[in-house]
């Protein structure tokens, strides 16, 4: 099955069907495993499982038979929802994807609606590495939604005083360094994210962004979110 993947839900129903009930419901159950609330979490820790999926040539046609399964959520182009649910993938950096589908079934990032089509029952390590080349050859939208335009002044400033550094001037993000692009995302994702990163709650996030935004207000989220979501993606 971990072979022959065309379409990943139909792949998940079957393997549903055949196990046994106990196994059946550790598939659909996110494990949990320590993140920032553990004393000794370290963002983006080597990974085994992340650095064979790294090693690997990812094949971005492969990818697309294996995406096939997730354009229910996150679309055909991979433009994700415009009310936030669902982020854009589309043009992403094979690292940031391979690392958060990585985070979401080893139980770092919670995510119980997405775990069950990245389970190791489904995908194996190199069809992570597929998919993520493929989402990356594909060009981003600038369709995404976006803010009210209200405070883009003070969303630019603060953007350049504490996300620049790692996002990149443009929002173009920084593949080596797992930072993810920030450009052309849509806002109401961008929000969530950013809120849940300041208070604590998304397991996975990197520390220093904890810090950066840490005492940021609910306005200051807005305009930063606002500003961040019309930078303009990269040329492909």
């Amino acid at each position: 099955m971990k072979h022959h993947i065309s379409r990943i839900l139909p792949a998940l129903i079957a393997l549903l069907l055949t196990l046994p009930s106990h196994a059946a419901l550790a598939l659909t159950h996110q494990p949990h495993a320590p993140g920032i609330e553990s004393k000794d979490y370290v963002w983006n820790k080597p990974d085994k499982e992340m650095e064979k999926a790294l090693g690997h040539k990812g094949d971005p046609v492969k990818g697309k038979a294996l995406y096939k399964g997730c354009t229910g959520c996150h679309k055909a182009d991979a433009s994700g929802r415009d009310d936030g649910s669902y982020p854009q993938l589309a043009g992403q950096h094979v690292t940031v994807l391979v690392k958060q589908l990585i985070d979401v079934r080893t139980g770092r990032r919670d995510n119980d609606k997405m775990h069950p089509f990245a389970a190791e029952e489904v995908l194996t390590t190199e069809d992570v590495a597929d998919i993520a080349a493929y989402l990356n050859k594909l060009p981003t939208p600038a369709t995404n939604s976006r803010g009210e335009g209200k405070r883009l002044e003070k969303g630019k400033a603060l953007y350049v005083k504490d996300c620049a550094i790692c996002h990149g001037d443009n929002g173009e993000g920084n593949d080596k360094e797992f930072y993810p692009m920030v450009a052309a995302q849509h806002y109401p994702y961008l929000l969530r994210e950013a809120r849940i990163i300041r208070d604590g709650v998304r397991r996975n996030a990197n520390m220093k962004m904890v810090k950066a935004i840490g005492q940021y207000s609910e306005e200051d989220l807005e305009a930063v979110g606002d500003y961040m979501s019309r930078l303009l993606p990269p040329a492909k």
